[in-house]
This record gives structure tokens, sequence and C-alpha cells, in this order.
């Protein structure tokens, strides 16, 4: 009977304090096991005022008093008593905490069936030729990451370099350092900062990490060595068309990465980890556009730069005749055309221009036109849950190298075929046989012709 009379009026009571309250508020009720349960009781916005605790363990009430709380929430409003959320906001990552870490090394041997020790090609791979043997030709390490809405990071060192000026290899040297800066929330406009890849040539963009030929064609990569330069790039591409650059990398095709469909840019001409030596800055701008057809994605594109390049003392033979300044004209121009593969896939690039080159004739170096291109034709495949590729290459260039002794001139006739297996996420080999006919002009040589095939095998590891 007690017990009957004190739970109507506890009833009554918490009656007389739900209508009287004025504020909403949680009834918190303590509950047998020492946590917290919070029931929301609201009664013509009106509910019970959150400082009034119900023990029934420490008011000498019972597990009843609990049910008739909820029998009376339920009388009032119509609606169950729930549990407040009490979920925990999720915690904002430190900036140090996005970036994240990858890398690969490729290991070579180009010596197999060779016929002609003498040629060598240094821009293309020092081991190759005489004096060659087991070479890391790339080990890099990258740290990258979206370090804030509107700032991408992208470090990469190379700890296989060589320094033209020393014999000693795997020196360690930058390769990119740059700042992506987002104009607009999407990241669709953005300025690159830094020391980064200049926007000519497809296959000079496209990473070696990727790239199914081991070396990239005089023809494009004499234009800029190691593909970089000091300078600063505006990028845009609409966000639909980032996510296709993305996936045509991701998905095995051999893009080149996002660099935009416009892309215009400044930078220093005297090429990756070299100061600048005059008071001209080169300019660059590319447009590209990949589109898809039935199954087949297509990407044409068209790029020039512009600049005054100044000559290495360091790399003049004694008495070769050159302007005063060492300064001289650089410019090109230059088309490309991809079909990716799916499953056959076609690269095919070809530029024109002017730069400084070795002429025999005069002994001197001087402006002179270039020109050159490549043609890559590959399948992609699956075979027993591995990705096998066979390509074949032709790559033509007659100009000048400006980065090399005396701006040496070139003539370059070269195919290639072979295929990359990919046998597994982590694990890919190249073996490849290369036919050359090289010729090179210098001071120290003014008519080098060298002809030779060689077999070559790459063993890449991704990590």
């Amino acid at each position: 009977m007690k017990h009957t009379i004190f739970t109507f009026t506890s009833c009554l009571w918490l009656s007389i304090q739900t209508l009287s309250a004025t504020t909403s508020k949680d009834f918190t009720i303590h509950n047998y096991s020492g946590s917290y349960n919070y029931y929301p009781i609201t009664v013509v916005d009106s509910t019970i005022k959150s400082n009034q605790v119900f023990n029934p363990e420490y008011n000498g009430m019972d597990k009843s008093l609990l049910s008739s709380s909820k029998s009376l929430q339920l009388a009032l409003t119509g609606n169950e008593p729930k549990p407040a959320d009490t979920k925990t906001p999720p915690v904002k990552k430190a900036w140090y905490e996005n970036i994240q870490f990858r890398g690969y090394t490729q290991t070579r041997y180009n010596r197999l069936l060779e016929t002609n020790p003498l040629l060598k090609c240094d821009q293309c791979d020092r081991s190759i030729g005489e004096d060659g043997g087991f070479f890391i030709r790339r080990l890099r390490l990258i740290w990258f990451g979206q370090i804030h809405p509107r700032v991408y990071m992208y470090i990469q060192p190379d700890f296989a370099s060589s320094l033209s000026s020393s014999l000693a290899g795997n020196v360690a040297q930058i390769r990119d350092a740059y700042f992506d800066i987002g104009l607009n929330k999407t990241n669709s406009y953005r300025i690159r900062v830094g020391q980064s890849k200049v926007p000519f040539g497809f296959e000079n963009m496209q990473s070696s990490q990727n790239r199914l030929n081991l070396d990239r064609s005089d023809a494009i990569n004499s234009a800029l060595s190691n593909e970089r330069d000091m300078g600063a790039f505006f990028y845009w591409a609409p966000e639909k068309t980032r996510k296709l650059f993305s996936s045509l990398v991701n998905d095995g095709l051999k893009g080149s990465g996002d660099y935009g469909v416009f892309g215009f840019g400044l930078y220093n001409g005297q090429l990756a980890n070299q100061p600048e030596a005059n008071d001209n800055r080169h300019w660059v701008a590319r447009l590209t556009y990949p589109f898809q057809i039935g199954s087949q994605i297509i990407e044409p594109g068209i790029q020039m730069y512009s600049g005054l390049y100044t000559l290495n003392a360091v790399n003049l033979t004694k008495n070769v005749k050159v302007k005063s300044d060492l300064t001289y004209l650089d410019e090109r121009q230059a088309a490309t055309f991809i079909l990716y593969p799916k499953p056959f896939g076609i690269s095919a690039e070809y530029n024109t221009g002017f730069g400084p080159q070795y002429n025999p004739i005069t002994d001197s170096i001087e402006t002179q036109k270039l020109n050159g291109g490549y043609v890559l034709v590959n399948w992609k495949m699956e075979v027993k849950n591995t990705t096998l590729i066979p390509f074949a290459r032709y790559n033509y260039y007659n100009g000048g190298k400006k980065m090399e002794r005396d701006a040496r001139g070139y003539l370059v006739k070269e195919l290639e075929f072979g295929a990359e297996w990919q046998a597994a996420k982590n694990l890919e080999i190249v073996v490849a046989y290369n036919m050359a006919d090289r010729t090179t002009r210098d001071k120290s040589n003014p008519n080098n012709q060298q002809k030779g095939n060689f077999l070559r095998i790459q063993v890449q590891v991704n990590y």
C-alpha cells in the first residue's frame, strides 16, 4: 500500500514538474549500472529541467518509477523516450596525417646480345654500352598529400642520380618539390609552384613508373633534361576530367597524370636543379583533352614553349666557337595523339623548333632547326591474373641537345620492341630488344656514327 501511494505521488509530482517547466531540457535518470540514460520529454514546448535527477537506487525508488516515467511520457506526448545521440564528433586530422608515402625502384642490365659496345646514349641510360653493368636506373621515394583543402604537396627525391661533373653514381637529388594551390573549392583551377615537370610532351609528363619503353624518346626528351624546371604553372580541368586523368593511371592504361586540360606557365629554362643564368623566363602552354568513343579513350594535344637558354661553360670544349653571352633561342612546338590500350593502344608525338647545336662545318655552336618524334603501339592483355603488354616503338630525331657537351648534334633512328609483364601490383618486368643507328657531332668527334643491337631487362618494384 505504501509503495502504491509513493509511486502515485511520484508520478503526480513528475506531471506537475513537466507541465510547469519552461525550457526544453533533458530528463536524466541514473540507472542501476551506473551509466546515464537521457530521455527528452517535450510537452507543449516544456520539459523537465535537466538538473532534476531521479535515482531509484539512492532516492528510495525502485524500478517501477523508471517504468512510470516512461509511461508518463508516452501518455503525454505519444512518443517513446529515445536515448540522446551520444556519438563522438569526428576528430579533424592534423595536416601531417594526410601525407602519404610511396615509391619505386628500377634495376637494369643492358648488355645481353650486344653487338657494338661503342653504341651509347648518356641521356637515355648511362649503363648502355662499354663499361656498363648492373645499374639502378631510378630509386624514387615520394611524399604527397592534400595537407589543406586547397593545398596539395608533392616531394620526390631520386637516390640513383648521377652528376655530370662526377663519376659517382647513386647520388640523392630532388626531382619534384612543389605545391598546388587551389583557386576554387574543387581545385579545378590551381597554381603549381616549385620544381616540377614542365607541361611539354605527353611522354615527358608520363611517369617512368608507368611508361612501357625503358627510355623516353630523344625527340621529345631533348627539350627538357629530367623533364623538370623551377617555375609557376597554372592548370585548369573540370572535375569530371580530373577524375578521368586519375583513372587512366590507376586503371593501368599508362596515362600521364593530371596536368590539366589547359596549362600555362613561366619557368627559368635552365633545366632541373640548375640556377637561372639569364634575365629571360621561358613560357609554356599546353592544350589537351581526353574523351571517350565507345569503349575507347582518345587524347589529342598541342603544346609549345619559348625562351632563351644559356649554355653551361663547363660543357664547352676549349676553342669551340660560341656567342659571347652563350645564350641561344630555345623554342619548340609539338602535337600529341594518344589512343589508350583497351586493348590496342597508340602513342605518337612529333615536335619541331630551334635550339643550340654544334655545326661541324663552321666549328661553332649555332641556333639550328630541329625535328623528330616517335610512334609506339601496344596491346594490353590479361594472362592468368597477371597483365602482359607487348609493345614496339620507333624513335627519330635530328637536332641538338643543349644540355650536352658543345650542344651536341644528333641524328637518331631507333626501333625497340618488347613486353612488360606485371606479375603483381608490386612487381613489373620489362624485356626489350633495341636496334639503333646513332650519329653524334661535337668538337672532339664531329662525326661519330654507331650502329648496334642489344637486349635489355628491367625489374621494377613498386611500394
